[in-house]
């Protein structure tokens, strides 16, 4: 951001807090220890203007540059974000404790957690790859682009466009970033890139008002009242010739880069292939599970919940009269292939499935007062993955609402294979997407005023979705799995993250193949093949991510059950997923100790 950039948001602000105080906010150690809390998440922000128009923060405050720019991902950039780290934790380490207030002393253990994870093993900061079929720069400009940059006025509809310009700059810089990485040797396999190829030989088009990028502008500009048809039309020419004159050549540019790149990748899939590759995948498995288990420890914990919860699939399928005798892989996937499961393979049957979801989120959230003192503010809505990133997306996934109110919480619910959306499953992903899971857990966390402003954006992933598939055990429990194929769905779900465990330690750290992983989940799991290939290729290229969910899930059941054993009558479910949640997002070894507090307190 331009120091221009910076004031210009400084001064406004000063203007409500006055000069003095915000210049020392800022710059210098602040009067207060919460002072530099706050500091430091502003200072984030800011350094991310695509950040800011995703959480919308200033617009109340009438300052909107920032939506004209786009992220620096420059190596320099990096060096300088660094040194930002190390400056912070060592303030934040020159308060003395005896100062502090016993929520300040725990405000300040959860930022040094959090920075001293960022600073530590500086050897793998570019241990991982900016280009994949899943998060990869290509797929995230174009749906920051399209989902979450504003278009409500002819100037955002400006800003719009001078983004689009910006994206060379941007590009040139993420080229700097994977040519580090091939000096490195972390280079992705060559079924992601080719992946990649996949995903952008069809976004160039030869008329640039075909290109998804003017299509929706175009939409959103189409929604504005109160603009002329001239205005709107200067912003699409501007646009169009923004695509054809820097957009285009970046994706051709990018397509280029790829097929040289593929001469340089192997098969290889697992961390392991990397230099320090053993060292690199602990420490992910540390910061996704936020334990210290181990990669042997988390295998064989799978394998174990893989056992129990296909146990319990077969009582049901043998209670429903299905031959159990079968192999379960055979079983499962002979449940699976039933055609009324499934709606109809049309623009219609897609559509009923978004209405289906949408009233299951109303059910659900109706009916669950009983659990919950607190619930969002903030609606949630069920949103469609846009076709242009369905191959490569998940199943479903939630994005957060905007701090403004101008955008609510989003399940995103992916619909390019008619067979990814069993039925039976739709339940569990509701839950977990939306009500109670993560819509209840991310909106109310950024929701809580009295939270610093670093912890009503913290994620730690084991907690984060862990939460979520909590949720789902939740919604079986209070009776919302109304028939035996919902609960076979909500297994299957479970299944699916215990599988994860297997997997995600068999690729890592055991050295196993992209096939030998995508034939233990297809044999274990009943899962669409497609689904199935998807979610391997994720943890291919997301070391450790996907052992946090059912690890955090496990934490959160034995916390509960703890408490439940240790209070007794006294034991109240509200007041348990008050600690939980309104705290915000926490790393499971200090959840635990809260939970004890909690249980300490009420005895």
């Amino acid at each position: 951001m331009s120091a221009k950039k910076l004031l210009g948001g400084v001064a406004a602000i000063a203007l409500v807090g006055g000069a003095v105080f915000v210049s020392n906010l800022i710059w210098f150690k602040p009067f207060s220890f919460d002072h530099f809390q706050t500091r430091v998440i502003v200072k984030q922000g800011l350094d991310s203007p695509q950040t800011m128009s995703s959480l919308r923060m200033l617009e109340p405050w009438g300052i909107t540059g920032h939506n004209a720019e786009l992220d620096d991902l420059s190596l320099a950039h990096d060096m300088e974000v660094r040194a930002q780290i190390q400056e912070d934790y060592d303030t934040l380490m020159s308060y003395d404790d005896a100062g502090l207030t016993e929520g300040q002393r725990f405000n300040k253990r959860l930022m040094a957690y959090s920075l001293k994870e960022n600073l530590s093993h500086p050897e793998f900061d570019y241990y991982d790859y900016p280009l994949t079929q899943l998060y990869g720069w290509h797929n995230n400009f174009l749906a920051f682009m399209t989902g979450t940059h504003s278009v409500q006025t002819i100037e955002e509809g400006e800003y719009y466009v001078a983004r689009l310009k910006a994206a060379r700059t941007q590009f040139d810089q993420l080229m700097e970033q994977l040519k580090k990485r091939e000096e490195l040797g972390i280079i992705p396999p060559t079924f992601i890139l080719e992946k990649v190829e996949a995903q952008l030989a069809p976004f160039v088009k030869e008329d640039a008002k075909e290109n998804a990028l003017y299509v929706v502008l175009k939409g959103n500009l189409d929604g504005i009242e109160g603009a002329s048809d001239a205005e709107k039309e200067h912003v699409l020419a501007d646009a169009e010739n923004a695509i054809t004159s820097v957009i285009n050549p970046i994706w051709n540019d990018l397509q280029a880069y790829v097929a040289t790149l593929k001469t340089k990748s192997t098969n290889d899939a697992g961390a392991w292939k990397f230099p320090q590759g053993d060292k690199y995948y602990k420490t992910q498995l540390e910061h996704f599970t936020t334990t210290d288990m181990t990669a042997e420890e988390i295998h064989t914990l799978g394998l174990s919940e893989v056992a129990r919860l296909q146990g319990q699939m077969l009582d049901i399928f043998k209670a429903e009269g299905y031959d159990t005798s079968i192999p379960f892989a055979d079983l499962i996937n002979g449940y699976a292939d039933e055609a009324r499961h499934y709606y109809p393979d049309t623009a219609e049957g897609r559509a009923q499935i978004l209405a289906d979801y949408t009233a299951m989120i109303e059910e659900i959230d109706a009916g669950i007062a009983d659990q919950f003192n607190r619930k969002p503010k903030a609606p949630v809505e069920v949103v469609r993955v846009p076709e242009f990133m369905e191959q490569g997306a998940p199943g479903g996934y939630y994005n957060s609402p905007a701090m403004d109110g101008s955008r609510p919480g989003q399940f995103y619910a992916n619909l390019y294979d008619i067979k990814g959306t069993p039925k039976y499953g739709m339940r569990a992903l509701t839950y977990h997407e939306a009500v109670p899971g993560h819509h209840y857990q991310i909106a109310l966390q950024q929701e809580q005023e009295d939270l610093p402003k670093f912890r009503q954006f913290s994620h730690y992933g084991a907690y984060v979705e862990g939460w979520a598939l909590y949720s789902e055990r939740v919604g079986w429990e209070l009776g919302f799995m109304k028939t035996n194929d919902d609960k076979i769905g909500a297994l299957q779900s479970e299944l699916f993250r215990a599988v994860r465990l297997v997997v995600d330690t068999g690729l890592h750290a055991k050295k196993w193949t992209r096939e030998q992983a995508i034939d233990y989940m297809a044999s274990n799991t009943g899962m669409a093949m497609s689904d199935v290939v998807t979610e391997i290729e994720r943890y291919i290229v997301w070391p450790g991510q996907a052992t946090g969910y059912k690890i955090g899930q496990l934490t959160m059941l034995r916390l509960r059950d703890k408490a439940r054993t240790a209070l007794g009558d006294r034991f109240d479910i509200k007041a348990f997923h008050d600690l939980v949640l309104t705290g915000g997002a926490l790393p499971l070894t200090i959840l635990e100790e809260q939970v004890d507090a909690f249980i300490a307190k009420n005895s």
